[in-house]
């Protein structure tokens, strides 16, 4: 990835500083910056990609959780002076989309969710997190995608890094936790702003049903299902989802 990683008072970040609207980029539990990799490269030249990395596996244990993380993002957005954004958020990532735009809606232009948290969503297992078992971790994070082949080596090996580190792995399982919680059901009716659903036909994390209850319970939402695609669609089937998103984005801007 060409762009490096900026470190400036508590916030690590990737920004192109292109002249255009402000798209920020929220990660799930695993993974970061390789997540995203496609949708930096399409928009970079148009848009201001923005891509906070959340501290979850470096926030106070007393602070490990959903809340927190949202916190950071309030603060980081508050930090850039950004007054206007198109939130887009994977997994977890959309969990915390969700919950900043409830917490200042005024900054938001639009949201976009694919495989997000926030009404169900399974993951790992029970078993979780198997430490010194790399062929377990391996199956499972192949389980994210349909084509296996998409979880490769570097990806498994980030994963199996975080859950044998004990600190973090704890973080983890604190954070995932935290989300189970914050079911957000009842609050959905509150997101006014135009929003993006974009789902893998064959996500097992938060399965197809998932999808058609955040558009049963989002206002202005629509939905576009990928065929042949799990949980992480912008790294499955890339070409696909950013023309959706950069319709919608266009459209938006356009009213």
């Amino acid at each position: 990835m060409e762009f490096n990683l900026i470190e400036e008072d508590k916030f690590k970040y990737i920004e192109t500083k292109t002249a255009g609207p402000n798209l920020m980029l929220l990660h799930g539990l695993f993974g970061a910056l390789s997540n995203f990799e496609g949708i930096l490269n399409h928009f970079k030249g148009r848009y201001n990609v923005i891509i906070p990395i959340l501290p979850i596996y470096e926030l106070p244990i007393f602070k490990a959780s959903l809340t927190g993380l949202v916190e950071h993002v309030l603060d980081f957005v508050k930090y850039k002076k950004f007054e206007s954004l198109n939130l887009l958020g994977n997994s977890l990532g959309g969990h915390i989309a969700l919950l900043y735009a409830l917490a200042d809606a005024d900054r938001i232009n639009t949201i976009t969710l694919t495989g997000s948290s926030g009404l169900f969503e399974s993951g790992m297992g029970n078993t979780f997190p198997k430490r010194g078992d790399y062929e377990y971790i391996k199956n499972k994070t192949e389980e994210t995608f349909f084509n296996p082949a998409v979880a490769t080596k570097e990806l498994v090996d980030e994963v199996y890094d975080i859950v044998n580190d004990r600190g973090k792995a704890i973080r983890v399982i604190a954070t995932a936790k935290s989300a189970i919680r914050h079911n957000l059901g009842d609050k959905l009716q509150n997101i006014h702003v135009p929003t993006l659903l974009i789902w893998g036909k064959n996500d097992g994390v938060t399965p197809p049903f998932v999808a058609e209850k955040f558009k049963e319970l989002i206002p202005n939402a629509s939905l576009y299902f990928l065929d042949s695609c799990g949980h992480a669609p912008m790294m499955e089937k890339p070409d696909e989802f950013n023309q959706i998103l950069e319709q919608f984005l266009k459209k938006e801007a356009s009213n």
